[in-house]
């Protein structure tokens, strides 16, 4: 069952796709809900995401595609049927369409997700201290809740992780085995590390030769979150 908020954000995106082809901006979309923050829309949306009511077109901005819709969010039974039969090729041909017709264009649509300061790609380092936020294109962000850490050391990159990098964190309590994920040792350090099982017993792999690999107890390692971007700043 959507919340309401859901419902007017869905019903918003498909009225915005019929009238002009285009999906409405982060921006548009706070305005429209009456939001403080493109923070409430991005949880909205990947709720949409999750329940498959929505998906994002990757590698383009602006680009949401309604996959359902609740009977709330349908103009008439004629356009629920129209939809059906079409999707999701008339909603393709929609996107290229307006994207052929305008001059690319960035995706300016930008979150502040929390930055919980420094993570070690090294030697773990003590956790987490502090807190402020970072602005974060939402193009890099799937669905989830997601947090940023300031990458310190070398340890990978040979991952392409570089020391001053934000690792842009999915929040996970579990990961599969090759994942790279913060990892919180003995609940007072973290590191950035490939995890691995080996039956009672957890590695930590970095990405640099010049690195040993890390082996705790299991029961000493919590998964704070998987890697699921990285942003760069050049000075």
């Amino acid at each position: 069952m959507l919340t309401a908020k859901q419902h007017e954000l869905i019903r918003f995106i498909q009225a915005r796709l019929e009238e002009t082809g285009i999906s409405p901006s982060f921006e548009e979309m706070k305005e429209a809900l009456d939001l403080k923050s493109k923070s409430g829309v991005h949880r909205l949306i990947s709720a949409l995401e999750e329940r498959g009511f929505i998906r994002r077109l990757p590698n383009r901005a602006r680009a949401l595609e309604v996959l359902k819709t609740p009977e709330e969010a349908v103009s008439s039974p004629r356009a629920r049927n129209a939809a059906a039969a079409n999707a999701p090729s008339a909603a393709n041909d929609t996107v290229d369409a307006a994207a052929a017709a305008r001059a690319p264009e960035p995706a300016n649509d930008v979150l502040e997700i929390p930055l919980h300061g420094r993570i070690a790609a090294g030697a773990p380092i003590e956790a987490i201290e502090g807190q402020s936020s970072l602005p974060v294109p939402a193009a890099l962000l799937g669905p989830g809740e997601h947090f940023a850490l300031e990458v310190s050391g070398d340890s990978m990159i040979e991952a392409g992780i570089f020391d001053g990098d934000y690792a842009l964190i999915r929040r996970a309590d579990s990961a599969r085995d090759g994942d790279i994920v913060v990892a919180l040792v003995d609940n007072a350090e973290a590191t950035l590390k490939y995890l691995w099982r080996e039956g009672g017993r957890v590695r930590l792999d970095p990405a640099n030769a010049s690195y040993e690999p890390q082996v705790y107890d299991a029961n000493s390692v919590q998964v704070q979150g998987k890697l699921a971007g990285l942003l760069r700043r050049y000075h």
